[in-house]
């Protein structure tokens, strides 16, 4: 093992262990010299590989930082990605309660969930290849989660954070639409946390089109020799701004017409 691999082990072993302590460690690019976006896939790699060892089996992924928001604030030009696993305490349907206590220091995201008809291989997957491969939409709220202290987060460190993933709540029931690539672009949210709106958006807020960070995954993977595999699921990123939330918290996103989805922090 090289000395740069040792290191991606060393800091894998330091996350996965902030999942069991909840006792959050310095960020990553303070512990390892010129970290690289490729170091950070790397540690995230030994970490779905652990998981798997475990028992757990990978669901789908998610895609972060697709605002220009908050590329802007990370100083990055394109989005991330990470991975879901079955693992029960972070996965909910309508009306989910989470513990509190099995987070850091968590934050909500409303989105989308879409789950894929078939397989979606790059590069040169195109916005229409993307929209052909969703089966169904279903409405969703993501929890993410830092395990770096006070969310000191760079690209490097969220990246390597398994994009800062925490948990997901999807609709047991897929939503109608007539013409996904018009209904998507178009559709609206707006988030309330304890009744109170914290932030509003729209598809064309996610990258310009939510199918659009499907195709930029599905790309990004191929050039891996990787594919998103039929019966996936795939977060696409926000509507707007992620919200901190805690124990006693009830969190709605009010999708106009396709239904208002909501959870619960006890």
């Amino acid at each position: 093992m090289t000395d740069r691999s040792a290191q991606h082990q060393e800091l894998a072993d330091a996350l996965l262990k902030a999942y069991e302590t909840k006792e959050a460690i310095p960020p990553l690019r303070d512990q390892m010299d010129n970290m690289t976006v490729d170091d950070s896939y790397a540690i995230q790699q030994i970490q779905e590989k652990a998981l798997l060892a475990r028992g757990e089996k990978v669901i789908g992924r998610k895609i972060g930082l697709t605002s220009l928001a908050m590329q802007k604030v990370l100083g990055v030009d394109s989005p991330d990605f990470g991975f879901m696993t079955d693992d029960a305490r972070f996965i909910g349907n309508d009306d989910a309660h989470f513990n509190s206590k099995d987070f850091l220091q968590p934050r909500i995201e409303p989105e989308l969930a879409f789950y894929l008809k078939k397989d979606l291989a790059g590069p040169g997957v195109t916005l229409e290849d993307a929209i052909d491969a969703i089966d169904t939409v279903h409405l969703a709220i993501e929890i993410v989660d830092s395990r770096i202290a006070d969310w000191n987060i760079h690209l490097v460190d969220t990246v390597a954070d398994n994009a800062s993933y925490g948990a997901i709540a999807w609709s047991k029931e897929p939503i109608a639409m007539d013409n996904l690539k018009e209904d998507l672009l178009n559709i609206t949210c707006k988030l309330t946390v304890n009744d109170e709106v914290v932030g509003e958006g729209t598809g064309a807020d996610v990258m310009g089109h939510p199918a659009a960070p499907l195709q930029w995954l599905a790309n990004t993977l191929g050039e891996q020799g990787v594919a998103l595999e039929k019966g996936q699921v795939v977060l696409p990123g926000s509507f707007c701004a992620m919200i901190a939330v805690d124990a006693g918290t009830s969190v709605s996103a009010d999708y106009g017409k396709y239904g208002t989805f909501t959870i619960h922090f006890d």
